[in-house]
């Protein structure tokens, strides 16, 4: 019987790392790196999720509930930054379980990273769609509704006739666009994504100058709400339910650790573009929830969705007029956060496409998936075949298929993840203790425990429903795994 545990030599993982030939390209320093973690990290989620963990959890302490949410992932992402600066690889958490746990974890990780990368940019790029119409809308242009949303939507006109939905062209453009320029090549892309990354950010900084100087400390008190009687609903309580749903903002910096074998000095960028992008990026959740509890009392969010929170709070940065109501002095920053929100969709899909294709990479050099994954284009040294692949799935999912609870699917997928690296690291400094480290976790074994039990935590507090789509994929990839990739994994076959 093939041997479920068999593990990657470390050594033999740095010598693929220096490989040249048939090699991705490396191309990518230290502030492409940041810059890639903070376009994977600040998407939507920043504008929609924080007024309603504000509103119906914490009030305006939902402050601190970033903080809660940053520091468990700063104990997942000094354990990625290790590895990453240790063995410097495509593949991400897949990589580094292989290397720590054996393949049949390191296939279980695989497999869960492509619930969360693949689903989760099919699911990104069906919300961009949405508000792509919304954006169009402002200048009076109008798609046809059909041509908007999957065979499963219905949309209600303003004459009032329902409309149903037959293929959602926005997100097919959106998937295509991304993939199109991946496949041209990652210093391509990244630049790309350096643009986008400026202008959200600039629209974030701005919604925070801006909206400074009309805070109303007021609307700070009381600053932790008394609880509701119900577990979540608000008090310390609200504030832990709180972290758990904007942790979802912060979801993406482990993308960065996909990108290993295409950074030029990956010892020494990869830690700092995982964790100063992590840094940079609950700088500004913190200064943006501070302030959009300070324009606007954090009860006037509570019914609203999308971007409809902070559409609220830039309705408060005004003056009270003779009649008593606020006239916005700042009517046209509603049309900057769409654009933010459009640019942050693009990035986190370019992003995610990133590094479902390099995990494949790193699958199929292994044997446990089809050559055609690890296939270089000779031109542009990227793995064009698999962008393709992908660009096609993804693109059909995003064409035919509603955007439902995936959200959770893909962080439950995410938390493992982390869990699996964090366990990693520990197993690895007990078996490997004087292993060369270009970055060491500090206060190991403390860290990666802290880590696990907070991951673990979070994927506790998601509904039940949740586990049981984690379970069926995994049964899927088990499948997958007994029927196809043992008999061909090349540390289980070295023969073939």
């Amino acid at each position: 019987m093939a041997n479920l545990w068999v593990k990657k030599s470390i050594s033999g993982l740095q010598n693929e790392a220096a490989e040249e030939q048939g090699s991705l390209k490396r191309t990518l320093g230290a502030r492409s790196l940041v810059a890639l973690g903070i376009g994977a990290i600040i998407g939507a989620g920043l504008f929609s999720i924080t007024g309603g963990a504000a509103a119906n959890n914490a009030g305006p302490a939902v402050t601190i509930s970033f903080v809660i949410a940053a520091v468990a992932c700063a104990f997942a992402g000094l354990c990625y930054a290790e590895f990453a600066s240790m063995i410097p690889v495509a593949g991400s958490a897949y990589t580094y379980s292989y290397a720590t746990l054996g393949e049949f974890i390191a296939w279980i990780i695989g497999w869960d990273l492509v619930l969360e990368y693949a689903v989760g940019a099919a699911t990104v790029s069906i919300s961009w769609s949405r508000y792509f119409v919304k954006f169009l809308g402002y200048y009076d242009i109008h798609l046809p509704p059909g041509m908007t949303m999957s065979p499963f939507d219905t949309a209600k006109l303003a004459d009032g006739t329902i409309v149903h939905g037959m293929i959602n062209f926005p997100a097919i453009f959106i998937v295509v666009l991304m993939s199109c320029l991946l496949i041209k090549g990652t210093r391509e892309s990244a630049a790309v994504n350096n643009f986008i990354v400026g202008l959200k950010v600039s629209v974030v900084l701005i919604f925070i100058i801006l909206g400074w100087g009309f805070i109303n400390s007021d609307n700070y008190t009381p600053y932790i709400p008394a609880n509701t009687g119900d577990f979540g609903n608000f008090g310390w309580s609200g504030i832990v339910r709180a972290a758990g749903i904007i942790f979802f903002a912060y979801i993406g910096f482990d993308a960065v650790s996909t990108a290993a074998q295409e950074a030029k000095n990956p010892k020494r960028d990869m830690p700092i573009g995982i964790l100063v992008s992590l840094a940079i990026c609950t700088i500004l959740y913190l200064l943006f929830a501070h302030v959009m509890t300070g324009v606007a009392n954090y009860k006037s969010f509570q019914g609203a969705d999308g971007i409809a929170p902070v559409a609220v709070a830039i309705d408060h940065m005004g003056k009270a007029g003779a009649d008593g109501v606020i006239v916005p002095s700042y009517p046209w920053l509603n049309k900057g956060i769409i654009i933010a929100i459009l640019a942050g969709y693009s990035s986190v899909i370019m992003v995610m496409l990133m590094g479902q294709s390099r995990v494949f990479f790193s699958m199929s050099k292994d044997g446990l998936l089809p050559k055609v994954f690890s296939k270089v284009h000779p031109k542009f040294g990227t793995p064009s075949k698999s962008n393709l692949l992908f660009m096609l799935f993804v693109s059909l999912f995003a064409a035919f298929v509603p955007a439902r609870v995936v959200g959770e699917m893909t962080s439950i997928g995410t938390l493992l993840a982390f869990v699996l690296v964090c366990i990693g690291v520990i197993v690895l400094r007990k078996t490997q203790p004087d292993l060369p480290r270009a970055f060491k976790t500090p206060f190991v074994p403390l860290v990666p425990i802290l880590g696990i039990l907070s991951c673990l935590a979070m994927m506790l507090a998601l509904p039940g429903d949740t586990w049981l789509r984690l379970i069926i994929w995994l049964i899927i990839g088990f499948a997958i795994y007994f029927g196809y990739s043992i008999k061909h994994s090349k540390l289980n076959n070295p023969k073939k």
